[in-house]
């Protein structure tokens, strides 16, 4: 049997004596990638079923991506988004996802203090982490992804955001 586990009010697990496991500088869920092939018609769909708004559009050129983040109307700063991405190259990694997979749920992102610090965390814990240094990310975040075979199967993108956010 492992160590016990307390779920304190805040909602934040901690093994027993207390102390925070896991990734340091946690700041909590940034978003979900959801790959599409047309973003435009995502975006249509999103707003007229789900009720959500774009709140960045952009292309990545170095990730080969259109992409949109998107949220409820009244969300705050910091609040957790759906990022839709549309390739825009048949050989970038969204392409391949779809052609693999079909539409759908792509990556779980994890907003982090330091991508390095915890991109260093993982390999430390064994999971290899796709890139040696991070890469440019929506609106000039530094990200990192972690392979889905060493995370339970989903691709885990980790990402220092521009600025300080809470």
């Amino acid at each position: 049997m492992g160590a016990a586990e307390d779920t304190g009010h805040d909602g934040a697990a901690t093994a027993a004596g207390g102390a925070l496991a896991g990734l340091p500088g946690v700041l909590g869920v940034d978003h979900v990638g959801v790959a599409v092939a047309d973003l435009d018609e995502a975006l249509r769909w999103y707003a007229d079923v789900l009720g959500l708004v774009c709140t960045h559009r952009e292309r990545n050129d170095e990730q080969q991506v259109d992409e949109a983040m998107v949220a409820a109307p009244d969300a705050g700063r910091g609040a957790t988004l759906v990022q839709l991405l549309a390739p825009t190259s048949p050989t970038s990694p969204i392409a391949r996802f779809l052609d693999r997979s079909g539409p759908g749920l792509q990556q779980l992102a994890v907003r982090v203090v330091d991508v390095e610090a915890a991109a260093a965390h993982l390999r430390g814990r064994g999971v290899r982490v796709l890139s040696d240094t991070p890469r440019r990310g929506t609106g000039g975040s530094r990200v990192v992804f972690a392979h889905p075979k060493d995370c339970g199967g989903v691709l885990v993108e980790l990402v220092e955001p521009v600025g300080a956010l809470p």
